[in-house]
C-alpha cells in the first residue's frame, strides 16, 4: 500500500473522467470534467486524521464553479460550490475568505498538498488533498474552458450596471 493515501489506488476509478457528449461515440468536447474518487484527509481533532471520499466536478456551462461533493455514505451527499479561480490560486498561495479557504503545503509524509478549510453553521473542517492530483484535474478544466473563454461567459459590465440600476 502506498505511503500516501491521497494517491492510493482503490477499486473505484481514480482518473478524471470527462462526461457529457451524446453517447454515440462522437468526439464532441465533453461538457464536464469529473474526478470520480479523490480521497481527502480530514483533521478530526488533535492527532486524529480520517479519510473522506469526494468528487470534484466542473461543468463547462458554469465555468466559474467547482463542485466538491463529499460521499458520507448517506443518500444526502454534502456539496460545496466555490470558484475555479479560488482553487487555482489556493494551489499557489493562501486564497479565499469566509467559508472556503485554500493554501498549499508540504509535509515529508505526503509531499505537496493543498489544505482546504471549510466553515458552515454546522461546523468546520480542515482537509488535505494531493496538490498534483488537484492541479492535474484543474488543468483539464482549463483545457475544456480556458480562462479567456471563462471571462466571456459572464455578464458584461454594461449588463451588470443595468441589473444593479434596476434593483
Amino acid at each position: 500500500m502506498p505511503l500516501d493515501p491521497l494517491s492510493a489506488a482503490s477499486s473505484a476509478p481514480l482518473a478524471a473522467t470527462p462526461t457529457g457528449g451524446d453517447g454515440d461515440g462522437s468526439t464532441a468536447a465533453p461538457a464536464a470534467v469529473e474526478e470520480e474518487v479523490l480521497i481527502l484527509r480530514i483533521s478530526l481533532g488533535e492527532d486524529v486524521v480520517g479519510e473522506v471520499r469526494t468528487r470534484l466536478r466542473f461543468d463547462a456551462a458554469r465555468p466559474y464553479e467547482v463542485l466538491l461533493t463529499f460521499h458520507l455514505g448517506r443518500p444526502d451527499e454534502a456539496d460545496w460550490v466555490f470558484s475555479r479561480e479560488l482553487l487555482r490560486d489556493g494551489l499557489r498561495t493562501l486564497s479565499g475568505q469566509g467559508d472556503v479557504k485554500l493554501w498549499p503545503a508540504y509535509c515529508p509524509c505526503h509531499g505537496a498538498t493543498v489544505h482546504l478549510a471549510l466553515e458552515s453553521p454546522h461546523g468546520s473542517a480542515l482537509l488535505e488533498a494531493s496538490r498534483p492530483r488537484v492541479q492535474a484535474w484543474l488543468d483539464r478544466t482549463y483545457a475544456l474552458v480556458s480562462e479567456r473563454q471563462e471571462r466571456r461567459c459572464g455578464p458584461t459590465d454594461a449588463e451588470l450596471a443595468a441589473l444593479l440600476a434596476d434593483g
